[in-house]
């Protein structure tokens, strides 16, 4: 049990990382395509402050703005408009599929587990809730197996 919980929370955080780096990388194309000024700066703030659970977007969309009102208030507030699109996709469909495929739960547990987790213990539940579900997904599973393997 111990070594499932180790490899789930393990697993856990190479995804959150690896979430990091796509969450960049789509803000700062996205930022060049839509002509952003800062957008090799911005992006790369966005992904490394992703990784602070719930307000580390919200930090890195200010900083972002902060850059970009200075130069063109227009392009800030459009700015603000792609953040929120983005994280909607990233929220909604990529951190699902990333996280869940690199812990080994479906994507609808893993915002499950995001949702009951923040409702239980808030920011806490919001880390420990997706590794902790894993780890009792993963047990579940082996239980289920060896039974049936039992029944046969």
């Amino acid at each position: 049990m111990l070594n499932t919980a180790n490899e789930s929370f393990s697993s856990y955080i190479v995804g959150q990382c690896k979430e990091a780096v796509i969450l960049g990388t789509l803000c700062t194309a996205g930022m060049i395509i839509l002509s952003f000024p800062y957008s090799t700066i911005i992006g790369p703030v966005m992904g490394l402050t992703a990784l602070i659970p719930m307000i580390g977007a919200y930090i890195g969309a200010a900083l972002g703005f902060l850059l970009i009102v200075a130069v063109n208030p227009l392009k800030a507030l459009l700015f603000i408009v792609f953040i929120v699109v983005l994280q909607q996709l990233e929220g909604n469909l990529i951190y699902p599929k990333v996280v869940g495929n690199s812990i080994g739960l479906p994507g609808i547990w893993v915002f499950a587990a995001v949702i009951v987790g923040g409702g239980f213990m808030g920011i806490a539940g919001i880390i420990f809730g997706v590794p902790v579900a894993a780890t009792a997904y993963k047990i579940m599973s082996k239980s289920v197996n060896e039974r049936i393997k039992k029944a046969k």
